[in-house]
């Protein structure tokens, strides 16, 4: 039993690597690890693999819910990986910063970085649209465990944060606003993680 159990899961995995071949969509690859582990003597096989998400289909009660649906997975696709990115890019600059010993040094250090994150940035947030943005400042969230305010305020102080949230508050958007997935985002979460999964 153990041993069709095994032959079913190289089948899959043998098949969906053929989708996604044909499909010819690097992100689909599904990354799976074999190796081997020892029991009672015995030598048995394992994989590993990414996890794979089933949801019923969604329904909609008309088409303007449809609309929106598609909409959120547009979105989500172009916005995740900008929330990948200012995740890994909070994870390097903090550890960077650790290691300057003063703290004029690390400020001057700072300033730099935010320079270059506007001149790199600025140019990918105009041509967001406001949900986008909005969805971004929830992403953020989601990818760093806390609002995109926290982040700011961390870096550059209370006053400059307070400064960037009165900007985003004048376009009706908060920069303190969290990502809830059992709740208001959940609908959200789910087009995330079958973005991530390269099912979508």
């Amino acid at each position: 039993m153990k041993r069709l159990c095994v032959i079913a899961v190289l089948l899959w995995a043998v098949l969906l690597a053929a989708v996604a071949q044909e499909l010819g969509d690097p992100e689909f690859v599904p990354m799976v690890k074999v190796a081997k582990t020892v029991v009672d003597g015995d030598t048995i096989q394992y994989m590993e693999m990414q996890n794979v998400y089933v949801y019923p289909e969604p329904t909609f009660k008309n088409k303007r819910q449809a609309k929106a649906y598609a909409r959120l997975v547009r979105n989500v696709k172009k916005v995740l990986p900008i929330a990948k990115q200012v995740r890994q890019m909070l994870i390097e600059t903090a550890e960077y910063v650790e290691t300057i010993p003063t703290k004029r040094e690390r400020d001057e250090h700072l300033k730099r970085v935010e320079e270059a994150v506007v001149k790199e940035y600025k140019p990918k947030m105009k041509q967001l649209t406001f949900s986008q943005g909005k969805l971004l400042i929830k992403l953020v969230d989601r990818e760093c465990n806390s609002t995109a305010f926290e982040a700011i305020q961390a870096f550059i102080g209370p006053v400059r944060a307070g400064m960037w949230q009165a900007f985003a508050w004048m376009f009706g958007a908060s920069l303190k606003k969290g990502y809830r997935p059992d709740g208001v985002d959940k609908l959200t979460e789910r087009v995330v993680l079958m973005v991530e999964a390269g099912q979508m």
